[in-house]
């Protein structure tokens, strides 16, 4: 069996009560909070849903409470049906 491409996808989560309060909290300690925060959300997500260096989470986003990362389009399917996650979308080129 071939193994599967895998792409760039945006995964972007459900509301988070403690993602909007530190959202607005918009002082640099309150900023650094964030991001802290996110990335460890993030990484806690993909550890638990998909398997140890099977992909490659490129950047948390704290502006949208989302992250691109390198998957298949299997883990993909994975993703979306995580109860944490809202949308699941392939990373489109514009030309």
């Amino acid at each position: 069996m071939a193994k599967q491409q895998q792409e760039v996808y945006f995964v972007f989560m459900n509301f988070d009560p403690v993602y909007e309060r530190l959202r607005a909290d918009r002082s640099k300690e309150g900023s650094a909070t964030l991001d802290a925060y996110l990335s460890h959300k993030h990484d806690k997500l993909l550890a638990k849903l998909l398997q140890p260096d099977s992909y490659r989470k490129r950047s948390s986003l704290a502006i949208v409470d989302g992250f691109a990362v390198e998957i298949t389009e299997d883990q993909a399917s994975v993703l979306r049906s995580a109860k944490e996650v809202r949308v699941v979308e392939k990373n489109q080129e514009l030309a």
